[in-house]
């Protein structure tokens, strides 16, 4: 989930990076990304409440990137997406607690999943968007 959740949330945000003065809509960025605009408004609410984002409602209205893209690190989007979560995921059950690997495993997998968060998180911090934007 976080996988896709980032790669929509990276493709809207280098949109707006590239149209920094133009309000987009989301049908139009649905538009370039071939998905649903109620999986972009999704992203678009979060990006929003993370502060990266500006939207205003109306016949002109739309959405646009609130800080410069020099600022963004693809960490700080990667991190904004991800919350809680991490990008592989854990057992949702619970294991025996009376089976030496059940009582176990989910504390050593949260060890390890954090980790590998951590690496992500670390390799995302050496580019902006404004670096990630000029590739295209």
């Amino acid at each position: 989930m976080v996988k896709t959740r980032f790669s929509i949330a990276l493709h809207i945000m280098t949109l707006l990076a590239m149209y920094k003065e133009d309000w987009l809509t989301s049908s139009l960025i649905a538009g370039s990304l071939s998905c649903n605009p109620v999986l972009v408004r999704k992203e678009l609410a979060t990006l929003k409440e993370g502060g990266l984002i500006e939207s205003k409602e109306g016949k002109n209205g739309g959405i646009r990137i609130l800080k410069s893209a020099d600022k963004i690190y693809l960490s700080e989007i990667f991190n904004l997406v991800k919350g809680s979560d991490t990008v592989l995921s854990s057992l949702k059950n619970k294991p025996n607690p009376n089976c030496r690997v059940g009582k176990q495993i989910n504390i050593k997998l949260d060890t390890i999943l954090n980790d590998i968060d951590n690496a992500i998180s670390n390799e995302l911090q050496k580019q902006t968007l404004e670096e990630f934007k000029n590739q295209f």
